[in-house]
């Protein structure tokens, strides 16, 4: 079973910045939208952003101006640069990718996820 594999989280401090990395285990065909998810304690899980194939994207208004999103489609891959880091920001930050399979000869749109990474923003 293919999963999405993150990376890059840790502990910063208020004001900070941090990378995330999102590649698949496996190949992955027909990649349609790839996004980031996080989930506070206590808290749905929420979208933070997300980019098409053809690269538009789309932020949390809590995020906007502090975080960009980016992905290579050749590898597959997606990034997530977040500055200016703030204490809200904590969460387990999870990577999803939407991709079209076909079963039963009709195509359907399946979610992957990731297993999630720990973002913690503290003095």
């Amino acid at each position: 079973q293919v999963q999405l594999v993150e990376s890059g989280g840790g502990l910063v401090q208020p004001g900070g910045s941090l990378r995330l990395s999102c590649a698949p285990s496996g190949t992955i065909f027909s990649i349609n939208t790839m996004g980031w998810y996080r989930q506070a304690p206590g808290q749905q899980r929420e979208l933070v952003a997300s980019i098409t194939i053809g690269g538009s994207t789309n932020y949390a208004d809590s995020v906007k101006g502090r975080f960009a999103i980016s992905r290579d489609n050749a590898k597959n891959t997606m990034y997530l640069q977040m500055n200016s880091l703030k204490p809200e920001d904590t969460a387990v930050y999870y990577c999803n990718a939407k991709a079209t399979v076909v079963a039963g000869g009709w195509p359907y749109e399946y979610d992957y996820w990731g297993q999630g990474t720990q973002v913690t923003v503290s003095s």
